[in-house]
C-alpha cells in the first residue's frame, strides 16, 4: 500500500502539507479580515472540540463503571471476562478524544521560554512552534489512520477475552462502504458476539489524533490571523 497514493487527482501531502500551509499565508497577509471569513468555521471547530471532550468525559466515567463492575462481579463470585481489555480501550478513548478539547484549554504542557524572552519575536517563534507542531500531527494523524487500514487489511482480532457482537461491526463498517452495499452487509450480519477486531478500539485513536490535528492548523490561522495566540490556560486564583 502507497503512504502518499493520490486523492481526488492530487498527491495525499498537497491536501495534507500544502493546502493548511496556503490557508495559514492567506491569515498572515490578510490579518483580520482573514478572522472575519474564518470565524464562522471557527465557532464551528470549537463546538466539534467540546463534544470531543464530552465524549472523552463518558468514557472516563465508563472506567469508573467498568471498575465498579469488575468489583460487583468479585464480590458475587462471578465472572467478568474482557473487564481488563474493555478499561483499556476505555483509557485510549478518553486520552484520544481529549487531545483537542485540552489543547484549546491550554491544559497542554507548553514550554515559553523562548516566548518571553523577546516580546518583538514571540509571534513569530509561537507561530512557527505552532507550524512544526501542526506538521508532526498531520503525520500522526495520517499514520493511525493507515494503521486502522492496516488492521482491518489483516483482519487482527485481540488476543484477550474480549467480545462485541456482531452488528456493532457491521455498524462502523457502514460508513467505510457504499451505501448500495449497506443491506447486503446487514443481511449477512448475525447475532453471535465475536472477538474484538483491533482496528475497533483503535478508532478513537484515528478521529482524536486527526481532530488534533485540526486543531493545531486552525490555532494556527487564528494566531497569525489576529496576531496573538488563542490558547489561554485557565488562571488558578
Amino acid at each position: 500500500m502507497r503512504d502518499w497514493q493520490p486523492f481526488l487527482w492530487l498527491p495525499l501531502w498537497v491536501w495534507l502539507f500544502i493546502f493548511p500551509s496556503i490557508i495559514a499565508l492567506f491569515c498572515l497577509w490578510k490579518g483580520p479580515k482573514a478572522a472575519v471569513l474564518f470565524a464562522p468555521i471557527w465557532k464551528l471547530l470549537d463546538k466539534i472540540y467540546k463534544v470531543a471532550g464530552v465524549l472523552a468525559a463518558c468514557f472516563m466515567v465508563l472506567i469508573l463503571l467498568l471498575i465498579i463492575g469488575q468489583m460487583v462481579a468479585r464480590w458475587s463470585n462471578l465472572t467478568f471476562p474482557g473487564s481488563t481489555e474493555y478499561a483499556g480501550y476505555a483509557m485510549a478513548a478518553t486520552s484520544f478524544f481529549a487531545l483537542a478539547y485540552t489543547l484549546t484549554q491550554g491544559a497542554h504542557i507548553r514550554v515559553s521560554v523562548l516566548l518571553n524572552l523577546n516580546h518583538h519575536t514571540k509571534f513569530w517563534l509561537d507561530a512557527a512552534a505552532m507550524f512544526v507542531a501542526a506538521i508532526t500531527a498531520t503525520y500522526f494523524a495520517r499514520y493511525a489512520i493507515k494503521t486502522n487500514v492496516v488492521s482491518e487489511m489483516l483482519n487482527d482480532r485481540t488476543q484477550g477475552q474480549d467480545f462485541v457482537p456482531e452488528w456493532l461491526l457491521t455498524f462502523f463498517a457502514m460508513f467505510g462502504n457504499s451505501p448500495t452495499r449497506w443491506g447486503e452487509m446487514w443481511a449477512k450480519t448475525g447475532s453471535e458476539w465475536v472477538y474484538t477486531p483491533v482496528w475497533l478500539p483503535q478508532l478513537p485513536m484515528s478521529f482524536g489524533t486527526v481532530l488534533l490535528a485540526i486543531a493545531i492548523w486552525d490555532y494556527l490561522t487564528r494566531l497569525l490571523a489576529l496576531r496573538e495566540t488563542q490558547i489561554h490556560g485557565e488562571s488558578l486564583k
